[in-house]
């Protein structure tokens, strides 16, 4: 069973931050959720309840009905990547099944009836494939699922029918940002069929020199052909990334690149306030200071760590009630500040 991918490190973990794997999945002859009605949705909810039996063979999880769980809370889960920004809002109907370790979500009633996710640390697209199918074939044991003989698996939105999986390798890539060729790499990955995201996936910003890139269609190929190609995207990616790492230390750039880890280190351990975005930039070249064996008092899972604990919901949940922006900045200053010079 893996572990959370934010406490720890996996294959080519210091620039692959995390691998997720997706499953869209629906009920046979109930409306998908945008059009199902409430008797409808709670339906789905109520069958939802019934997994933790089923996947108990497999791990422990715990449902949770989304309506009964606190805002903060749910913005926590959000945080963490277990369910979807839009899973956070209008909460009737929904509901998420959790793991013990983290590792497994699914989401009740999002866009599909059922989410199903498996979230892995570093490159580890095949084992968390395998984990993914394990728990669907556990549930699909006992309903029966949308599915066409000659398509597939049915979804709401048209680019997830056929196998409903999409595939995400979450990158850190501030050595390509920093020589200015981040773009260029980016665009190159378009070019090959991928989708490039933001940290909490579709519409959403990237921080921190996150990136998320993803198959962009489930149809006319299997799961693992579509693995196997984003996995040697990726790794082009990550060799891109490397090479530009390597230059970022050579002689006539080495000064200028200690310079830059320095003063991000110098800022965060002394600034008194500052906001989620600046400090995420700053924790980004942190981590390449630490992967550049710059920082060698530091450990990176640590800091990527840091990296979620100081979002808005886990630095209320730490004081115990809602903050207004400028206390946020100051408590986000403080953890950081505590954190690095322990």
């Amino acid at each position: 069973m893996g572990e959370s991918w934010i406490k720890k490190d996996g294959p080519e973990g210091d620039i692959v931050l995390g691998t997720r794997i997706r499953l869209a999945r629906n009920f046979a002859e109930i409306p998908f959720p945008a059009v199902a009605n409430r008797e409808q949705a709670r339906q789905v909810l109520q069958q939802a309840k019934q997994f933790p039996s089923s996947l108990r063979q497999l791990t422990n999880v715990k449902f949770y009905e989304l309506a009964e769980v606190e805002e903060l809370e749910r913005q926590i889960l959000m945080e963490k990547h277990l369910i979807s920004p839009e899973h956070t809002q209008n909460t009737n109907g929904k509901g998420v099944i959790i793991s013990e370790h983290e590792d497994i979500s699914i989401m009740v009633n999002e866009e599909d009836h059922l989410r199903i996710q498996v979230l892995f640390p570093g490159l580890q697209l095949k084992k968390a494939w395998e984990l993914a199918n394990q728990v669907d074939d556990l549930i699909e044991a006992n309903v029966k699922y949308a599915f066409d003989p000659d398509i597939g698996y049915l979804t709401a939105c048209p680019s997830n029918v056929g196998t409903g999986m999409r595939g995400s390798v979450m990158l850190h890539l501030p050595a390509l940002a920093r020589i200015n060729q981040l773009g260029n790499v980016l665009r190159s990955v378009s070019h090959f069929g991928l989708v490039v995201r933001g940290l909490y996936g579709e519409g959403s910003e990237s921080f921190g020199n996150i990136y998320q890139i993803s198959n962009q269609i489930s149809l006319g190929h299997s799961e693992l052909d579509m693995l196997d190609h984003l996995a040697k995207v990726a790794e082009q990616v990550i060799n891109s990334e490397r090479q530009a790492r390597q230059y970022l230390l050579q002689e006539q750039n080495r000064t200028a690149s200690e310079d830059q880890v320095y003063r991000a280190y110098g800022i965060l351990t002394n600034a008194r306030l500052i906001t989620t975005k600046e400090a995420l930039k700053l924790l980004s070249t942190i981590l390449l200071g630490i992967d550049l064996a710059l920082i060698p008092d530091l450990e990176r899972c640590s800091v990527k760590e840091l990296m979620v604990e100081i979002r808005e919901a886990h630095l209320q949940k730490i004081m115990g009630q809602s903050l207004p922006p400028e206390e946020r900045d100051r408590l986000r200053a403080s953890l950081i500040r505590e954190r690095l010079k322990r």
